[in-house]
């Protein structure tokens, strides 16, 4: 009876001992699984670390450049300001020249509305160049004074193109400093 007694226990430890090892063995799949998990995720911020140091690299690229377009638009503001003086001082000549009842009908040209501003110049110089050269052909006959009145047309025509050259050099600039 002992001896059976005893194969009794030893059955019960052998029982306990399977309950343990089917424990055991849960556990062991729950800590591989989590071992797959956490090398995924190693995996996916080495790549992570990857781009943000590839963006990085990026972004200072751009600042150079965003420092080099920073100085080009520094010298293009110069090279404007420097135009718009030498397109100042066409207009005044032009003004100081011609009396001030020839001046205003310059004021009062109306260009088509979605003309340009450079458009709208030229309109207005043609304008003022008809109006001068309709009173160029009675007052030459009448009066001495004639040549002023061709004198003040031949110095806006050429106030005019010297205006529209500017301009066409000032486009080009615009488009060779933006082009890169």
């Amino acid at each position: 009876m002992t001896g059976m007694i005893l194969d009794g226990a030893l059955m019960l430890l052998l029982v306990a001992a399977l309950g343990y090892g089917v424990r055991l063995e849960r556990k062991l799949t729950a800590l591989r699984q989590g071992q797959q998990a956490f090398a995924s995720a190693v995996t996916e911020l080495n790549a992570a670390a990857g781009r943000a140091e590839a963006a990085l690299a990026s972004l200072r690229a751009s600042g150079q450049e965003t420092d080099l377009l920073h100085d080009r638009i520094i010298k293009a503001r110069e090279v404007k300001a420097q135009l718009e003086s030498l397109i100042a001082r066409g207009p005044v000549a032009a003004a100081v020249a011609a009396p001030a009842a020839v001046a205003a009908p310059v004021r009062e040209a109306a260009p088509a509305p979605a003309a340009s501003l450079d458009d709208e110049r030229a309109a207005r110089m043609a304008a003022l160049a008809e109006r001068i050269q309709g009173m160029a052909a009675p007052s030459t006959a009448r009066a001495p004074g004639g040549s002023n009145v061709a004198a003040i047309l031949g110095a806006m025509t050429a106030n005019q193109s010297a205006k529209q050259s500017l301009n066409r050099a000032r486009r080009s600039l615009d488009e060779d400093l933006f082009a890169a």
